[in-house]
């Protein structure tokens, strides 16, 4: 159970009259949320406090979910945790349209919503709108929550450049909201509570004026006591022209041999073919949906012949690959093997055994869709990665194959020409001695 403390800071800003953004901490749930709401007259602070306050509530009526993720993580765990993230977000937003349909002077009220729970060495992001998750580890930021927004769509086509998407004068139009409709997609994303990490919470009053590199500059100088305040009141500085928001979780402990393991492997991750061109945003969700093995020397990972489904990833270890019994290659930490059985239900080409003690992630098929379905960015650069690979391997076999066949037909050229000396030969040759006294 990772040990957390949390601070939080709202504020009005130096242009609005009134708060529409909204936050919670319930460290008895490991519930943290923030919402920054929209709509006419005092509707946009109801949408907001009504969307914390249904979150709180449906994750309460619900703990034996993270009970049972935090005392075993298994897919079945996983899942209930995703989906009851998913729940208690499209919970608030039913509740918001309902309101707003019934009350003329909320009509069309909506919210962002960001939200993190926290279970045993792990927690669950859920996400709608503009504001935004960040991850301050090893001294560096990563922006774990994509906006939905008009000019991030824009980006992701390739419409606009991110200078441009930076003086965009729709830059503030929301794609996703709660509320806004009876229902809504929650983007959601499973990470590791490491020892020295923080996560930021925060309403787009904060991150509209958050330059890259800062936060962790912040997090690394200020005390994580100071550093919701100092946030706050470098936004009402640079302008405040919205409400600000900040919630700040932070795990104890200092940053240990756990973390730097993580870390270690998010690199090598990142040097897979398969992922070289992920975001950390985008590794993090496939070391999430992945289920992590430990396998003993001379345990067997795939047999040639058998049906397999999974892709697995060597973090550690060593491995051989047999074939019809022969070693034909050493697998070490960082090689990727099993991806034929992601595309199509067909027996191993070989078998992999353990040399040495090996620690690997596996995903398997169905895992995997559930990933792409969510996710279709992820879902291109994966598809067209392995594509890559897939292509790459052919062209080595190909030119294998072409090698042999060279090397077969030198084999019958030769062949052929001593079957020809042979016949010459004979055809030459004197008759024999006669036998006796012939």
């Amino acid at each position: 159970m990772a040990s957390l403390r949390a601070w939080a800071k709202t504020d009005v800003g130096k242009k609005r009259k009134q708060n529409e953004d909204a936050l919670l901490v319930d460290e008895s749930l490991g519930l943290y949320v923030v919402c920054d709401g929209m709509g006419g007259h005092a509707a946009g602070e109801v949408a907001s406090a009504t969307a914390a306050a249904t979150i709180q509530k449906v994750v309460a009526g619900e703990k034996s979910v993270i009970a049972r993720f935090a005392a075993q993580d298994t897919p079945e765990n996983r899942d209930a945790l995703v989906m009851l993230m998913e729940r208690a977000i499209e919970t608030a937003c039913a509740e918001i349209f309902r309101i707003s349909s019934r009350e003329s002077d909320k009509r069309g009220m909506g919210t962002t919503c960001v939200a993190l729970i926290t279970a045993g060495k792990k927690a669950v992001l859920g996400h709608v709108g503009d504001s935004r998750i960040y991850l301050v580890r090893n001294n560096r930021a990563h922006q774990l929550t994509e906006d939905h927004t008009l000019v991030q769509d824009q980006l992701k086509r390739g419409v606009i450049t991110a200078a441009q998407a930076a003086k965009s004068s729709v830059r503030n139009v929301i794609t996703r909201a709660v509320g806004l409709q009876p229902s809504v997609a929650v983007d959601t994303l499973i990470t590791d509570l490491m020892p020295g990490d923080a996560y930021v919470l925060c309403s787009d009053g904060l991150h509209g004026y958050l330059e890259d590199g800062e936060l962790p500059v912040l997090a690394g100088v200020a005390p994580r006591e100071m550093l919701c305040d100092q946030l706050v009141e470098m936004a009402n500085e640079r302008g405040g022209k919205d409400n600000v928001t900040v919630v700040v979780v932070a795990v104890e402990g200092e940053d240990g041999e756990e973390s730097t393991n993580v870390e270690a492997k998010m690199e090598l991750l990142h040097g897979v073919p398969l992922f070289e061109h992920m975001t950390y945003k985008e590794l993090l969700s496939i070391i999430g949906a992945a289920r992590a093995h430990r396998f003993e020397v001379g345990t067997q990972i795939i047999r040639e012949g058998e049906q397999g489904d999974a892709l697995f990833i060597l973090f550690g270890g060593r491995a051989e690959v047999l074939r019809g019994g022969s070693v034909i290659a050493t697998l070490e930490a960082g090689a990727h093997f099993g991806e034929m059985g992601l595309l199509d239900q067909v027996p191993r080409s070989a078998t992999v055994r353990v040399v040495d003690p090996v620690s690997a992630i596996a995903i398997d098929r169905e895992t995997l869709l559930k990933l792409l379905r969510k996710d279709s960015v992820l879902s291109v650069k994966l598809l067209w990665s392995l594509a890559q690979v897939l292509s790459e391997r052919l062209r080595a076999t190909s030119g294998a194959l072409a090698s042999v066949k060279g090397d077969l037909d030198k084999l019958g050229s030769t062949t052929a020409k001593a079957a020809f000396d042979v016949i010459g030969e004979e055809r030459i040759a004197p008759p024999p001695p006669p036998k006796g006294g012939e």
